[in-house]
């Protein structure tokens, strides 16, 4: 029998005249909150998709049943790195 191990994750955005800067928070049961920050210049940032946009997006294309070719866009992986999203 597992006993109840709540865990908590927040990733925070911030877009600057500079870029983007991304903090992620872990917390663990009762344990202190654990952080990593992580900045993107502008250039690198541009187009940008978070996730919540990206799963709407997902639904439009398949609403449509098309996805336009060489479709990609900047995001942020689970670890909060920059990665690229594709469809």
């Amino acid at each position: 029998q597992l006993r109840p191990h709540p865990v908590e994750r927040m990733t925070h955005v911030v877009s600057h005249q500079h870029g983007v800067t991304v903090t992620k928070i872990l917390r663990e049961g009762k344990a202190e909150p654990q952080c990593w920050s992580f900045s993107y210049k502008q250039d690198e940032s541009r187009g940008f998709l978070l996730e919540g946009a990206g799963l709407l997006l997902l639904r439009v294309l398949a609403r449509r049943q098309a996805v336009p070719p060489d479709l990609v866009f900047p995001a942020i992986d689970a670890e909060g790195h920059l990665c690229t999203f594709s469809y």
